[in-house]
């Protein structure tokens, strides 16, 4: 069964008293995932608060063929900093695929101990890195930037979309009875095993979807999950890639991976759940 939760902000001073170094807290063997479309009025700044956050830490841009020219503004910055690595697709196929890609892109480098994923839209703060990888420097496995717990809040938003996030998370947490307060988010931080160890290659979701799937998978192995506060705001340029079709899939995968659970009991009853 996984660990439960560790509580609020208490969590993360604990695992950065028990970290035996603070390498990861400035980004050592860290990974940035960052997915980008259409993102050239922030990514340049978002790149630079990401390394002034992590300063030994690697970035990756994933772009999916940006019409507004993102990719080349991606090189750019990757000619001129040896930290940062950019990983072209084709075209747009979703943002689940996108991090899909990016994993196994940072995966076939040895060196890497931690992976964060977040947005290139600045709704996730880049100064909340180190606070987000700490837990890792502990017993964690993964770490969820949570809005739903105390210190953590959603700025900017519009009523409905608030209530469609909520209600997404409560949906997800209802189905698949989970724990945590926060599934359909997409700052997080995995250490490397874990990522190995949920096989990526089956996951399906390709909006955000991806999030509830990959926590869900997460816990099923046992990892131990910490929650960590931060604040979601809306973003800064650009236009959100929301849409009733991400909603609709995200619904789906969650009564599927539900249905899996219920078959795999009926079919294998004294089945024990993995470990890492």
């Amino acid at each position: 069964m996984s660990v439960p939760a560790w509580d609020m902000s208490e969590s993360v001073a604990e695992a950065a008293d028990a970290a035996p170094s603070v390498g990861m807290a400035v980004g050592r063997d860290v990974w940035v995932v960052l997915p980008t479309y259409n993102e050239r009025e922030n990514l340049e700044p978002m790149a630079t608060a990401i390394l002034a956050a992590l300063p030994e830490a690697s970035l990756l841009i994933v772009d999916d063929a940006s019409p507004d020219g993102t990719g080349e503004i991606a090189d750019t910055i990757a000619a001129r900093d040896g930290r940062v690595s950019v990983l072209h697709r084709p075209g747009k196929q979703g943002l689940g695929v996108a991090y899909r890609d990016g994993f196994r892109w940072v995966l076939e480098r040895p060196e890497a101990r931690a992976v964060v994923q977040m947005d290139a839209d600045f709704s996730h703060d880049p100064a909340v890195l180190p606070r987000l990888l700490a837990p890792l420097m502990g017993n964690a496995d993964l770490v969820l930037g949570t809005r739903y717990m105390l210190g953590g809040d959603t700025v900017g938003w519009p009523w409905y979309r608030k209530m469609i996030s909520r209600g997404g998370t409560l949906f997800a947490r209802t189905v698949l009875m989970l724990p945590y307060r926060d599934l359909t988010g997409g700052f997080k931080a995995w250490r490397r095993e874990l990522i190995d160890a949920i096989r990526l290659r089956e996951t399906a979701g390709s909006g955000y979807g991806f999030q509830i799937e990959t926590t869900w998978w997460a816990h099923r192995r046992g990892a131990t999950i910490v929650q960590v506060p931060i604040v979601f705001r809306e973003r800064v340029a650009g236009t959100s890639k929301m849409s009733g079709g991400i909603v609709r899939e995200a619904i789906l995968l969650v009564l599927r991976l539900r249905w899996g659970a219920i078959r795999d009991a009926v079919l294998r009853p004294g089945a024990r759940q993995g470990r890492l």
